[in-house]
């Protein structure tokens, strides 16, 4: 199935996909792209609520731009590969058998899988600012990013065993 079938198979069936993203074998190129994938659509779901600070501040957009590009692009994948070493480590010692690669695709899946979620807090963001339209959509999206993230860590377990 193509990546964005998947995304949305994500929402249906979360282990399902990660289980036939992870038959396809190890291969850290394949989890690379996919966290940077995710990186750069959430990069630009930013791009609403950046534009939306620079005109309500007065301030130039660029230079929040190129930030939020760095922050993104550099330092949100080496934070990503930490937490899932983490994350690894703690399961490791609750007994859990899954590979270091099969915690990482995890994380990384899920951070792509919930990319539409995150393009429509980046729409409310812009469009409507700090609310409770925010909130909820955040919180949509912070739920989604959890369910697919830990039934991807079951299934990794599953699949390494």
């Amino acid at each position: 199935m193509s990546v964005t079938g998947d995304m949305m198979a994500s929402y249906r069936s979360p282990r399902a996909v990660v289980r036939r993203r992870l038959a396809m074998g190890e291969r850290e190129d394949r989890a690379f792209a996919v966290l940077m994938a995710a990186c750069c659509v959430i990069f630009v779901s930013r791009w609403p609520a950046l534009a939306r600070e620079a005109h309500l501040s007065g301030t130039e957009l660029n230079p929040l731009l190129g930030a939020n590009l760095f922050a993104l692009m550099f330092v949100l994948p080496l934070i990503a590969v930490s937490l899932a070493f983490v994350s690894h480590l703690v399961l490791r010692a609750f007994g859990r058998k899954q590979s270091s690669y099969g915690t990482r695709f995890a994380l990384f899946w899920a951070m792509l899988a919930t990319g539409p979620l995150y393009l429509l807090v980046g729409l409310v963001e812009g469009f409507i600012g700090e609310s409770s339209a925010l909130t909820i959509v955040g919180a949509l999206w912070f739920i989604a990013f959890v369910w697919i993230w830990i039934s991807g860590l079951v299934e990794a377990g599953r699949v390494s065993t």
